[in-house]
């Protein structure tokens, strides 16, 4: 019985990696998300799929990896971008994972785990005959044989699936004219890696392995990106521009202020330094040294709705949000309404408590959730301005957004229920709540099925 369960457990281990969104938090940043559609579109093009269809995903977590999860999205985790060097390296990345979902990879994992319980199954039924037939130690000996088997088929099944998303990506690189010398440069610190924490390299240990080992794979992929015709074409120095100044935005954001000023010292009066120390000044409370990187860059780039956002963040979530309104109104109309960018500067019209203020707050809160509907920040404030005006239907109405998005579906349910019987019948917004509902119920049942 241990054998089959430490079986399942592996199989469980690799569920996990199918949906394991929920357990971590999504990181989301205008200028990151911008960054990483325009760095992505040409590769999703090249794979036949469309830009606004696909997703590119930022996951709070140190650790280096991206993965895909089911639909069209591609989810990188904040330490990838840590250690990547350039832009080069990470669009290797995304043209790595577009490879897996072209290629239907995860609804293919369950062929590679029906193979191997298939196995695991047999080996359990001829283990147990012997046993019954007295021969103990053959019956454990053929249980074990079996699980090793199982385990090795589906480890295969995985080794192959990314051997093809790998071939994949460097036909979406090559199709997009990038080079795959990022992508190699990539493959070499995940061999560092490897060799860092004492991984063996050598053919044996290629069975216990989901992925191909790294020197293999840099080796075929060699050989496929020098003679592409993409090899030699220089990288977009606007897109390493401006990856540079989100992986130091993203340092400075994440790290401990004190490591942050030691990588970027004062003697560094490059943007990307000064955006990583603007970040942990806010994070320590020095408000006055935040504001004095935050209008250095606004100086150097007055138009710059980025800079713009961070003076008026650090204004706002240092309790003066009156003084914010000026850079946040103008870093919302320089994106037109960037969703994130919008819900900051709607928040900080409302907490000026100013009830003159609040038309305005709800115009671009509405603007935003219209752009971006899986933005539960900007609903809640929404909600807020719809109460401060009585309008306790669609302030409900908002809530449930904002609780079927967080997973509150109980209180999501509740909300949609009372808005719907205070919105006109038929309505847009009366139909909405009794999307809601539904859709939250589904959810319910499935966590009660799941569990």
């Amino acid at each position: 019985m241990r054998i089959i369960s430490s079986f399942l457990a592996l199989l469980a281990a690799f569920a996990m990696v199918v949906q394991p969104v929920a357990a971590q938090s999504i990181l989301r940043d205008a200028e990151t998300e911008a960054l990483l559609r325009d760095m992505s579109a040409p590769l999703i093009e090249a794979a036949g799929l469309e830009p606004n269809n696909v997703d590119i995903i930022l996951i709070n977590d140190p650790s280096i990896n991206a993965f895909v999860a089911g639909g069209q999205a591609v989810y990188i985790h904040t330490g990838l971008i840590g250690a990547a060097d350039t832009a080069n390296e990470v669009q290797g990345v995304i043209a790595h994972e577009l490879g897996h979902i072209t290629g239907g990879h995860i609804n293919r994992y369950s062929e590679g785990i029906s193979d191997a319980t298939n196995i695991s199954i047999l080996s359990m039924i001829l283990g147990a005959a012997a046993v019954l037939a007295g021969a103990g130690e053959a019956g454990m000996g053929i249980l074990a044989a079996g699980q090793q088997a199982a385990t090795g088929k589906f480890l295969a099944f995985s080794r192959v699936q990314e051997s093809s998303a790998d071939a994949a990506g460097a036909e979406y690189l090559s199709l997009a004219g990038i080079t795959g010398k990022g992508s190699l440069e990539f493959f070499r610190k995940l061999q560092n890696q490897e060799f860092r924490y004492g991984r063996s390299q050598a053919d044996e240990v290629t069975f216990g392995r989901t992925h191909p080992l790294s020197g293999d794979r840099i080796a075929t992929l060699r050989e496929t990106y020098i003679v592409d015709a993409a090899w030699d074409n220089p990288p977009d120095p606007d897109i390493q521009r401006r990856f540079e100044r989100v992986k130091a935005k993203l340092y400075g954001y994440q790290a401990e202020a004190k490591r942050t000023l030691q990588y970027f010292p004062e003697t560094r009066q490059d943007i990307p330094a000064r955006y990583a120390r603007a970040y942990a000044y806010h994070k320590s409370a020095l408000v006055d040294q935040a504001l004095e990187e935050a209008e250095s860059l606004i100086a150097a780039d007055p138009d710059d709705p980025y800079f713009l956002e961070l003076k008026g963040q650090v204004l706002l979530e240092s309790g003066r949000p009156i003084d914010a309104l000026e850079s946040l109104r103008k870093a919302t109309q320089l994106t037109r309404n960037e969703p994130l960018i919008a819900s900051m500067f709607g928040h900080a019209l409302i907490a000026t408590e100013d009830e003159a203020n609040f038309a305005e707050a709800e115009k671009v809160l509405r603007a935003a959730v219209a752009k971006d509907r899986l933005n539960p920040f900007a609903w809640y404030q929404l909600g807020v301005v719809y109460a401060a005006r009585g309008d306790m239907p669609r302030a409900r109405l908002a809530s449930a957004e904002q609780q079927v998005m967080s997973r509150q579906y109980e209180l999501a349910i509740r909300s949609a229920q009372f808005a719907e019987v205070g919105l006109p019948v038929g309505s847009p917004d009366w139909i909405r709540a009794q999307d809601i509902g539904l859709q939250a119920r589904a959810e319910l049942e499935q966590l009660k099925d799941q569990r």
